[in-house]
């Protein structure tokens, strides 16, 4: 099959199953959807009513180049949009910004320039972050505090070529001093890195969006506890390779293949396409009906992924791994209630061995009052299953591969492996502009066999040597400052308290004091 794009025929026979996928989930699950898919398709048909906006506070986003908004736009899994702004630059739509009336101050130009035609334009963004992180006993071990000075520059360029093709680009640079910081990563140094760079074509088939992406590019087609740029990094978590999808009214799939960039510290030159990982799947949307719940706004999104790594280690052991992930994903808003529930079970082999691990990852807030900007009040619970990295048998070991880093602890001491996590939080608004968010975390091992698991997957050597399974008590305050659409102040707080699953193995209760500044373009 093929379509023809102003003149150009455009093979789409690949994505033609994606078109069929989507549009027989749409009917199967949501007829109704289904008849408004057949209806815009008619010219005569009414016009469909614009998508509500969403009232969990991921406010409504648009796509760079939308051919029709067929599903929600705040579920196509690319992440959250706030004021115009998102993580990944390539998601904000600035072309209500053709009308000069509509612009603000000067910069405003620089987001839409165009270049011949409404559909040919140019769109440019940047961003300067100055931060510093202050920590007591580093790595949880008795030393001199810490001090990071961290700075981030990034700037991109979004070039649409009418409304079927775009090419993106995006140069960073990250810098980091101070004492006691050792041997930083090239997500916290970097001379110069190419973050993002890929080329995308979109066309309508059937009733259904479909596009396909290639290049290296950030990706957040998940529950923000599995996979996420990592806005906490000074450079960006991104992958190389190809991202497809197909989106109806109430039903997408999106397929994909990538493979983890590896960066050095120095320029453009020492960068990889690879890690010796490869990360691929199906993630699955659909939307639930309104009426379900009186008027809720809620998404099941199902999705399979397979991780492959040539040197994962458990136990101090580097071997392959095969991991495959099969979730569910639930989440949104059902009146005041926001949920954002992942079931996931992994399965696969490591080093021979077999794999079967869960994870079981439960938030849930309620809002008090009607207004966006009142106080909202909530608890999660997680489970994430632990056992066998140290010994022979099934590996029970969770995984949380390319996640939020800061979720259990703005240290980067926690991470959902042998981990059962509990916390109690509330966020409100003091003052216009100044929202403020409070938790206390409870955390304990699941299996005492087992380690107590950072961040980025390492041990804390010789927790497994102890049976002590309470790891923390943890206090979180996290402060945002709006001062204007393009300027926030953010600061955060934490006090972690150690208890026997790390004392035991001689590690020490921490704090965190970490304040930055973020000027976006």
């Amino acid at each position: 099959m093929s379509v023809r794009l102003r003149g150009l025929a455009v093979a789409t026979s690949p994505l033609a199953l994606l078109t069929a996928a989507a549009t027989a989930i749409t009917i199967a699950i949501a007829p109704g959807a289904a008849a408004q898919t057949a209806a815009s398709t008619n010219p005569s048909a009414p016009a469909a009513p614009a998508p509500a906006a969403a009232q969990n506070e991921r406010a409504r986003q648009s796509l760079a180049a939308p051919l029709s908004e067929a599903y929600p736009i705040e579920a196509v899994g690319d992440g959250v949009t706030a004021g115009g702004y998102n993580q990944s630059r390539w998601v904000e739509d600035w072309t209500r910004l053709r009308d000069p009336a509509k612009r603000r101050d000067v910069f405003d130009r620089l987001k839409y320039i165009p270049l011949g035609g409404d559909d040919m334009y140019l769109t440019l963004s940047g961003e300067l972050r100055l931060r510093v992180n202050l920590t007591t006993n580093p790595d949880l071990r008795e030393r001199e505090a810490q001090r990071q000075d961290i700075d981030r520059l990034v700037a991109g360029a979004d070039l649409h070529l009418g409304e079927h093709f775009r090419f993106f680009g995006e140069l960073a640079h990250g810098g980091i001093s101070g004492p006691n910081i050792g041997g930083p990563s090239g997500f916290l140094r970097n001379r110069l890195v190419v973050q993002q760079s890929f080329a995308d074509a979109t066309a309508t088939v059937g009733g259904a969006d479909l596009g396909v992406r290639v290049g290296r590019q950030t990706f957040a087609d998940g529950p923000n506890l599995l996979v996420v740029p990592r806005d906490n990094n000074t450079i960006f978590f991104s992958f190389n390779g190809v991202r497809a999808w197909a989106r109806a009214v109430g039903a997408r799939v999106d397929v994909f293949d990538f493979t983890p960039t590896r960066l050095g510290n120095g320029g453009t030159g020492d960068d990889r396409n690879q890690d010796g990982r490869r990360f691929s799947g199906v993630s699955t949307g659909i939307v639930v009906p309104k009426t379900w719940f009186g008027g809720s706004k809620l998404y099941v999104d199902p999705f399979v992924w397979r991780l492959r790594n040539r040197a994962a280690v458990w136990g101090g052991r580097p071997a392959p791994e095969v991991r495959t992930f099969y979730g569910l994903h639930v989440w949104g808003d059902a009146g005041p209630v926001n949920l954002d529930w992942t079931i996931n079970h992994q399965g696969g082999t490591y080093d021979g061995r077999d794999i079967s691990a869960w994870l079981l990852l439960l938030a849930q807030s309620y809002r008090i009052g009607k207004d966006r900007a009142a106080p909202r009040v909530g608890f999660h619970v997680d489970y994430a299953s632990g056992g066998g990295a140290y010994g022979r048998g099934t590996l029970r070991n969770s995984l949380a591969p390319f996640g939020n880093n800061v979720y259990y602890s703005y240290q980067l001491y926690a991470t959902p492996t042998n981990l059962i996590a509990a916390a109690p939080n509330i966020s409100f608004q003091p003052v216009a502009k100044v929202r403020l968010a409070l938790e206390y975390q409870f955390s304990w091992r699941d299996s005492l066999n087992d380690a107590v698991y950072r961040a980025n997957g390492q041990a804390f050597a010789g927790t497994q040597n102890f049976d002590g399974r309470k790891i923390a008590e943890t206090a979180r305050a996290q402060v945002v400052w709006s001062l204007s659409p393009r300027l926030s102040f953010t600061g955060r707080y934490e006090h972690l308290q150690a208890a026997s699953a790390l004392t035991d193995a001689g590690y020490r209760s921490s704090d965190f004091i970490a304040g930055w500044l973020s000027l976006r373009l």
